[in-house]
């Protein structure tokens, strides 16, 4: 049975480890999501843009969800990214992510070439049809291309039971999450943020409920929010402050540094990039091992950070 899924605190997104052949490594994998779980991580969302989902067959997407499902062992809920171009491409893979214990999914909206408020309001209902679980409305327009309105996301809240959370990453997030929150007068449901934690300060000032991003060091964003929770702002500034170079960097196009990093903290075997993604440049992999010494001096990254 799916866990039931709160959508507040932290939900890592996680990479998806390749050998240097290109080949998915669920050893690695699973040990990610461990990892996830023992650092006191909310749950998990994995097969997202920073899973690299649109490089990986059928096959290999169900063996990863099986091995997230299983590596969780019931500690923390996983959710599936099932977004496609095709409305019932998006709605099956929503229904056997469930089939394999997906505990949620995360659908992102489907570009077309004249765009219409009214077809992503049914691509949302069509992919919901026929789950049990909440779905996650992913608001993304740098990989879709599609440009949501605060009023099309309320409808979506409003007309679609499924709905259970927002996933908010349309700059600038803070203002639509604090305009999604003024609208929610009827029906209510969380808001999480990701762009890599990149405004995670003032998203949380303006009420996110915590985040669903991949910056490496999750266990930052946990201390945020706990802080946030408590009302304790100034040390959530102070946390932000201190990490922020580290978070700017990772959100350099791509999904290099982040396995980079995933890779240096003893969590996966290869930070290799399935083609026709590219590797961490040496240049960059210098800078990075510089700005983790400056960020986190002497600090050994392999075990969980002491923030």
């Amino acid at each position: 049975m799916a866990n039931a899924v709160r959508f507040e605190g932290v939900y890592p997104i996680l990479a998806t480890p390749f050998d240097d052949r290109e080949n998915v490594d669920l050893e690695s994998f699973a040990r990610v999501v461990s990892f996830m779980a023992e650092i006191g991580a909310d749950g998990v969302t994995i097969l997202g843009v920073l899973g690299e989902s649109n490089r990986l067959v059928e096959s290999e997407r169900e063996a990863l969800i099986r091995t997230a499902v299983t590596a969780a062992s019931g500690r923390i809920p996983v959710v599936v990214g099932t977004s496609h171009r095709g409305t019932r491409a998006a709605r099956e893979l929503s229904r056997t992510a469930e089939s394999l214990g997906a505990d949620a999914v995360m659908v992102a909206p489907s570009r077309e070439p004249v765009p219409s408020e009214q077809r992503v309001v049914e691509f949302f209902r069509e992919a919901a049809e026929g789950i049990s679980i909440p779905l996650v409305v992913q608001d993304h327009p740098a990989s879709t291309e599609v440009h949501m309105s605060v009023p099309l996301l309320l409808r979506l809240v409003n007309e679609i039971p499924r709905v259970a959370c927002i996933k908010e990453e349309a700059p600038p997030t803070p203002v639509r999450i604090a305009a999604l929150r003024r609208g929610m007068t009827g029906r209510r449901v969380p808001i999480l943020t990701g762009l890599g934690a990149l405004y995670g300060l003032f998203d949380l000032e303006a009420g996110s409920g915590g985040f669903m991003t991949g910056f490496a060091f999750p266990e930052v964003l946990i201390a945020m929010v706990r802080a946030a929770r408590n009302n304790r702002m100034d040390e959530a500034r102070a946390i932000y402050t201190r990490f922020l170079p580290l978070i700017v960097f990772e959100q350099q196009p791509g999904v290099a540094v982040r396995k980079e990093i995933y890779r240096m903290r003893g969590l996966i075997a290869s930070g290799q990039v399935r083609h026709p993604g590219v590797g961490l440049a040496p240049f960059l992999a210098e800078q990075l091992r510089g700005l983790l010494e400056k960020v986190l001096p002497g600090a050994d990254i392999t075990k969980p950070i002491v923030v």
